[in-house]
């Protein structure tokens, strides 16, 4: 048997493997939690979770040949599929992207699932994360998600170094 190539993973749409994830961790999760307290173990699930998605903001911008705002934006689709999000972009030059999420089918799914408290730490929790292994000169802000009740998350993106110029 030969693993999926990240082309057939992505095929799927992150929303559905964020399914098929939580349907095994939740329960894993509650069990370690039981045994060994809820607090350290969330604590861990969070550190793994952001060490996976720094990794996969790395393998991303290597995917698609840059880590530049303008190569991010072009990934936007990736969590797009399947109507999972619903964004308004607000602002797009090299320097800061900034867009709304209007509609998270990533929170409804969670919640749909009876453990919304895990959304965050499975899916939201990423965002930073991902930006950091994608591009650590680009700093991230939000101030609210869907996910912690608010009527749209606020994704600022903002360049924090000048590129280095290319190489003659």
């Amino acid at each position: 048997m030969s693993l999926p190539t990240d082309a057939e993973l992505n095929a799927i749409g992150v929303l559905r493997r964020r399914l098929i994830e939580a349907r095994v961790l939740a329960p894993v999760l509650e069990a370690l939690s039981a045994r060994f307290g809820r607090n350290e173990v969330l604590a861990v699930a969070t550190e793994v979770i952001v060490a996976l998605a720094e990794k996969q903001g790395a393998e991303l911008a290597g995917h698609v040949g840059g880590c530049s705002l303008h190569h991010f934006e072009g990934t936007l689709e990736r969590w797009q599929a399947d109507d999972a999000l619903r964004i308004a972009v607000k602002e797009s030059t090299p320097e800061r992207l900034a867009f709304d999420v209007t509609r998270c089918r990533y929170a409804e799914m969670y919640r749909e699932l009876g453990i919304p408290e895990l959304g965050a730490i499975l899916s939201c929790n990423r965002d930073a994360a991902l930006m950091g292994g994608f591009n650590p000169d680009v700093a991230f802000t939000r101030t609210q998600t869907i996910m912690g009740g608010a009527s749209h998350c606020d994704f600022v993106y903002s360049l924090t170094r000048a590129p280095a110029p290319a190489p003659y």
